[in-house]
């Protein structure tokens, strides 16, 4: 059973920097993606970035891109996100996904295993 375990999360002023922990077990994750989404209130859920475990390629979304970057640590089996440059927009409840067919995708149901998530909340 694949468990996801987020971490990290926190109060930050704008401008600000949080790194966001992702710790899985359960299964040899070499062939997964592993994704990250945000959830705010009262709207859906949000695609953030994805990462590829075997050769860490990344994609974000365009909202990220340039401020978080996504990574893993093979040895850990864990992933992180970096988030830099923080706004009050980006306040969200964020968690970690796999998709063990590692489809590189954006979309929610394409991924089988959620962690609890994690609140980050950027104050203006």
């Amino acid at each position: 059973q694949v468990q996801l375990v987020e971490s990290g999360g926190g109060l930050v002023q704008a401008g600000g920097s949080l790194r966001l922990s992702c710790a899985a077990s359960g299964r040899t994750f070499s062939r997964y993606a592993m994704a990250w989404f945000r959830q705010a209130p009262g709207k859906e859920r949000e695609f953030v970035g994805v990462i590829t475990w075997s050769s860490g390629t990344t994609y974000y979304a365009g909202s990220v891109k340039g401020r978080f970057t996504i990574s893993r640590d093979t040895a850990k089996n864990t992933v992180y996100l970096q988030m830099n440059s923080l706004k009050p927009e980006d306040t969200a409840v964020y968690f970690c996904a796999a998709d063990p067919m590692g489809r590189f995708s954006s979309r929610t149901n394409v991924y089988d295993y959620w962690g609890q998530g994690t609140q980050v909340t950027v104050s203006s």
